[in-house]
């Protein structure tokens, strides 16, 4: 056991370091982006080591908009705090643009990995990074259905893992799909206080 840690050490820090961001998120605390940003360096390394091309690309972005996130917790809606920040709904109209926007990155990702890499999967791995890309935009906006997002892309990366045999990255996400109806519950109640306190303003 020792000696295949010792092995793996990346891939079991980075889910170590992931199971922490989860945890955080489902709080909301703000550290949660630090901590992202520490899991997806190691991811980096992890997935373009198994070849998941797209997935190691989407580990770069979460580098950029853990830093964006990052600050836009940090201000709160107003700039004055980092803990006023109020989630909310997604609004019709938004969720049409980012459907768009998900159906052209998972085509253009798709063609990129299928004409350009060794990806033996590339539809799938196309899929699972446009819906991450998405949710995580969404998430640095305290958007709630962004759990929902989650729960397909966690489930079919977790199925993914399996089959690459990427064991401690298989434990993770399948947490990760559980604990994202964790999540949208614990924001739930979170939005209907927020809801029921600005009715009484």
């Amino acid at each position: 056991m020792v000696s295949w840690i010792a092995e793996n050490y990346v891939e079991v820090v980075g889910a170590a370091l992931g199971l922490i961001f989860l945890y955080l998120e489902i709080k909301e605390k703000v550290w949660l982006w630090p901590v992202g940003l520490l899991s997806s360096i190691f991811y980096v390394v992890i997935f373009f080591e198994a070849k998941f091309y797209a997935d190691m690309g989407l580990q770069v972005y979460y580098v950029v908009i853990s830093i964006y996130g990052w600050y836009r917790w940090w201000r709160g809606a107003g700039g004055h705090s980092h803990n006023n920040l109020p989630i909310v709904n997604l609004k019709f109209g938004l969720g049409v643009k980012l459907l768009a926007i998900n159906t052209a990155l998972f085509f253009g990702i798709a063609e990129i990995l299928r004409r350009f890499t060794d990806s033996p999967i590339p539809y799938w791995d196309a899929f699972t990074t446009s819906l991450s890309i998405i949710a995580t935009w969404m998430l640095a906006k305290k958007i709630i259905e962004q759990w929902w997002i989650w729960v397909i892309a966690n489930f079919v990366s977790t199925c993914l893992f399996v089959w690459r045999g990427l064991y401690p990255s298989v434990v993770l996400f399948f947490f990760y799909t559980v604990m994202a109806f964790v999540g949208y519950y614990s924001w739930r109640k979170t939005l209907r206080v927020q809801k029921k306190d600005a009715e009484q303003c």
